[in-house]
């Protein structure tokens, strides 16, 4: 005898169909989010990294784009860190488990044109890879790692500027100026290390522009002109962000890892 009841379209017919439907739309939510690597040794106690995270989700939500940030700690960066992720963000907070590692990763997104952010310890980290392969010093060093180290790029602050907010000038014409649409800005930091004085001329004659500094003319953001987005800032833009204004720094990287090619 054969069952004439209606088919009622939209009704589970059970509990193993509804698991089967909603596992099919978190797989097909999960293949349309792009994923940013923050590097760091995360700590939940430190205030620039869970500002990290936020102002990650202020820009993406502005955006409208499906971005998440996942924290890789530099002692697990490996060669398939960007068959995984399409953007890097060096947070805030060393010196990091594995300065090699980190510095390999910041080669990578250089050459290869990956969305590269970089703040505080991350624009430290941007300059001593830069010194180190580019400018050929070798031998260049971060004084939290080696403070008697003989070519150190980074070296420790006269004056620290942790907790310090502070007045930003940006070159006219930069990248940074374009983002801000200004060419002054008031940030917070979180640093004792920054680019050595002494140093300040090499970076300066080679491609890597000196884009901000602050009132006393102490380098304080740098950038990549031909690069799709290479941007390291001495201040933490992050901790400024908030849900009705996301930091324009971090929409502007957002972007630029939305419209990157996905990761294979």
């Amino acid at each position: 005898m054969s069952d004439d009841s209606p088919v009622e379209i939209g009704v589970a017919a059970g509990s193993s169909d509804q698991s089967h439907f909603s596992r099919t739309i978190k797989r097909m939510e999960e293949e349309q989010m792009t994923y940013i690597a923050l590097l760091g040794e995360y700590t939940s106690s430190f205030a620039p990294h869970v500002a990290t995270e936020i102002a990650l989700q202020h820009s993406s939500a502005i955006l409208s784009t499906a971005i998440n940030g996942d924290w890789v700690s530099t002692q697990d960066i490996d060669e398939s860190l960007f068959s995984r992720y399409s953007g890097l963000w060096v947070a805030p907070g060393s010196p990091y488990k594995n300065l090699e590692r980190t510095l390999w990763a910041l080669e990578y997104a250089r050459k290869n044109c990956v969305p590269c952010f970089g703040t505080c310890g991350g624009f430290q980290h941007m300059v001593l890879e830069y010194a180190r392969n580019v400018l050929h010093y070798r031998d260049a060093q971060h004084a939290e790692y080696d403070p008697y180290a003989s070519t150190l790029f980074v070296s420790r602050l006269a004056c620290s500027l942790a907790g310090r907010e502070m007045e930003i000038r940006f070159e006219s014409g930069s990248r940074v100026a374009e983002i801000y649409g200004s060419t002054l800005a008031r940030e917070e930091y979180y640093c004792n290390f920054g680019v050595d004085p002494g140093k300040v001329g090499f970076l300066a004659s080679s491609g890597l522009r000196i884009s901000g500094s602050d009132s006393e003319g102490e380098a304080r953001v740098i950038e990549l002109p031909d690069h799709p987005f290479y941007v390291g800032t001495l201040f933490v833009p992050q901790t400024r962000s908030t849900e009705r204004q996301p930091h324009p720094l971090v929409t502007a990287f957002v972007e630029a890892v939305a419209a990157a090619p996905p990761s294979n």
